[in-house]
């Protein structure tokens, strides 16, 4: 099957599921896709279990398609530029020691706090996973997805303040994720010693490389921005920014993230405010928000129906359940770390604790992380638990966020 015709029967899924959600559903966009995604999902196997065989064609069309690839690679480098651009500068800088600890240390520390604790539980359940695998985990479920939280708090109303530590966070901890991931994923499956020195290395081009490569791409097309007055050229000039700025990161083996994400900033302040006219700016609003909201329907669609093509045991659905409270844990221990070093210096909205343990959400890149690992039986776990975390996330964190929001700043 063509390229055309995959996207062509997901756009019109979406669209679709879009419709009925909004018409009927009325949940909040992103969760209600997804919810459909999954009832789309249980209906294929409740029919196949009556006689109708669908299942087959629809998972064997579903597993042609490799979603960890479309993601990385593909559609979140746009998702990233269209929540960047989005951001005020002035404001995250405010919020720069909240967002840089999270980003950073939050997902290092996360990282080995759910590798630990899910290594201990899942012995005490039978379950018989190399520590090195768990920590593997514990690296693809530290950061919180950007393209589940960009599009909660857009209903959610938290305080501007809060809005901006947990959106900042999302966008840059997805880098530092992503690179703390391919570290610790390439210890456990790497045949030769690793090193410190190359581990630091490997950490140092990626994040630091990524973010320099991202001010340099969007630097420069800021420049060329500056130089026309005519909204087609500088659109396309956006695109090719985010194309041809994610290829060429990877290709340096540079942090693509980190470098759309940067990027995205500087054309978000001072591309906007110095490059464009009024007219421009419209423009560009206007088409990465269609951009934003199509790409995101078509992600947490797939997303609910990619459960038909997992390898689910009832072992690994368990691991599954006892992660979920571990990896919030882990969330509210870097947290109420990070704020209570800082609460000396500044001051913090009611229930700042709370909103950003819950509002952590986790989402398509974790699931997209875990499918790209070689395949094995601790691979078939790993993947399984993060769709059983993703989904309590999304669903129950991500319906819940906006009430906890208005009584955590309520006083209620």
């Amino acid at each position: 099957m063509s390229v055309l015709s995959v996207l062509a029967i997901f756009v019109t899924v979406a669209a679709v599921a879009s419709w009925v959600n909004h018409r009927f559903i009325k949940l909040p966009g992103t969760i209600g896709l997804m919810v459909i995604g999954l009832l789309m999902s249980l209906s294929v196997l409740a029919l196949d279990a009556i006689g109708w065989d669908i299942n087959e064609p629809v998972t064997l069309f579903l597993s042609k398609i490799d979603f960890g690839e479309a993601l990385m690679n593909g559609m979140l480098s746009f998702l990233l530029f269209a929540g960047a651009i989005k951001i005020d500068l002035n404001d995250l800088l405010g919020q720069k020691y909240v967002v840089s600890i999270l980003a950073t240390a939050g997902v290092i520390v996360t990282t080995f706090l759910v590798g630990s604790a899910t290594y201990a539980a899942t012995m005490a359940f039978g379950l018989s996973i190399p520590f090195v695998y768990c920590l593997v985990f514990g690296a693809l479920i530290a950061p919180t997805d950007p393209v589940a939280v960009l599009s909660i708090l857009k209903s959610a109303k938290a305080p501007k303040t809060l809005e901006t530590k947990i959106a900042g966070e999302s966008l840059f901890n997805d880098g530092v994720g992503v690179v703390v991931f391919l570290v610790v994923a390439g210890i456990a499956q790497s045949t030769t010693p690793v090193t410190f020195g190359s581990v630091a290395f490997l950490f140092v081009e990626e994040a630091v490389g990524g973010v320099v490569f991202g001010l340099v791409t969007g630097w420069l097309t800021y420049r060329m921005l500056r130089s026309v007055d005519d909204h087609g050229v500088e659109i396309l000039l956006t695109l090719a920014l985010v194309f041809g700025g994610y290829t060429a990161a990877a290709a340096l083996h540079l942090s693509g993230p980190l470098a759309i994400v940067v990027a995205g900033l500087f054309i978000g302040n001072r591309g906007r405010r110095l490059g464009m006219s009024e007219e421009t700016r419209e423009h560009l609003d206007a088409f990465w928000e269609l951009v934003d909201e199509t790409l995101n329907a078509v992600l947490f669609v797939w997303i609910g129906l990619e459960i038909l093509v997992l390898a689910f045991k009832f072992d690994y659905f368990v691991a599954g359940l006892i992660a979920i409270p571990v990896v919030l844990l882990a969330r509210l221990t870097s947290v109420w770390t990070t704020i209570t070093l800082l609460r000396k210096k500044r001051e913090f909205t009611r229930g700042a604790v709370g909103i950003l343990t819950w509002g952590g959400l986790r989402g398509g890149i974790s699931i997209a992380l875990a499918l790209s690992l070689q395949p094995s039986e601790a691979r078939d776990l790993i993947v399984s638990a993060t769709y059983v975390v993703v989904v309590f996330s999304i669903l129950v964190q991500g319906l819940t966020i906006k009430s906890l929001v208005k009584r955590a700043t309520s006083g209620a």
